[in-house]
């Protein structure tokens, strides 16, 4: 086992370098000139010119690659064009909405999404089947804007139940993790049926039943347990997305995190602000998938022998 998670753990390191490439050079393919927008629209070509200097723009891009690097090494991901303070700090201050919208969404996405899963998949061709299917492409078919949106006009401009905007306790949470949720519980019930569905074809579930086991142990004690597998990967592959992709719900839900603070960055050309969030979204994702092949493999000792 510890060989296979030291092995797992080296083939992250080239996927880290070969992502951090890609966010610095994909960050200076984005319109637009940063030096003049912390310049302001009235500077003079010399005075952009010495911002350009001092940011460090001027050098050839293997120079900068080479110090973005160096600073990286030293916990330093640079200074934000547009705050002035330093990046780390920007990014600490909305870290923790974003991890706790995240976590929310996903509780609530799993509980759901794989008790639909496994009633459609236990009912399959019933009426709770087609029920529950009906939920899940809904839920994938339904862009998350417009979901949010909908959900701003019901229960805060029509009940005023709950709040727009913001990130002040319980309440706030509420309908930006449905939003951002939604889709991700009608996947994990799309999966958590077919794999119940196939669990249930098995010979020692047909064994369970001859014996004269009742329904409910059947299924929750043998069927549950044994297609938990793939559904424990795709849970992990959907909380990496859920990272990414709460830049839209937060900028709905106007939620101090770091999507909404991604967009505000890319508006103002914020370089060093930019590459370090989707580095982080990145680092995010790679960490969750070792994470989940951890767990895997030891749900599945044949992994281990691989």
């Amino acid at each position: 086992m510890l060989r296979y998670i030291v092995k797992r753990i080296l083939a992250v390191i080239p996927t880290l370098i070969l992502i951090s490439i890609f966010v610095f050079m994909f960050v200076r393919f984005i319109p637009g000139d940063p030096a003049r927008r912390v310049a302001g629209p009235d500077a003079t070509l010399e005075d952009v010119e010495m911002i350009r200097e001092t940011l460090g723009l001027n050098k050839p891009v293997f120079e900068q690659y080479k110090d973005y690097i160096l600073g990286l090494l030293h916990g330093d991901m640079g200074t934000s064009l547009k705050t002035k303070r330093a990046v780390t700090y920007e990014i600490g201050l909305r870290y923790m909405n974003t991890v706790t919208l995240t976590i929310s969404s996903l509780v609530w996405s799993v509980i759901f999404g794989v008790l639909i899963g496994v009633f459609s998949g236990k009912n399959r061709s019933k009426w709770q089947d087609y029920a529950g299917m009906t939920f899940a492409v809904s839920g994938i078919s339904l862009p998350s804007f417009w979901l949010g949106l909908m959900l701003i006009q019901i229960f805060s401009v029509k009940l005023k139940w709950l709040p727009t905007v913001g990130a002040e306790g319980f309440k706030s949470l509420i309908l930006p993790s449905i939003t951002l949720g939604a889709s991700v519980a009608a996947i994990i019930a799309r999966f958590t049926r077919s794999s119940i569905i196939e669990v249930m074809k098995e010979d020692y579930i047909r064994t369970a039943y001859a014996k004269g086991l009742k329904d409910k142990k059947v299924i929750w004690k043998h069927v549950f347990k044994n297609s938990m597998i793939p559904v424990v990967t795709v849970v992990g592959l959907q909380f990496g997305f859920l990272l990414g992709g709460s830049v839209v719900t937060e900028s709905v839900f106007a939620y101090p995190g770091l999507g909404s603070l991604l967009i505000d960055s890319v508006n103002f050309r914020d370089y060093p602000m930019i590459q370090s969030l989707i580095l982080i979204f990145s680092m995010n994702f790679v960490l969750i998938n070792l994470i989940v092949d951890l767990i895997y493999a030891a749900l599945n000792p044949e992994i281990k022998l691989q």
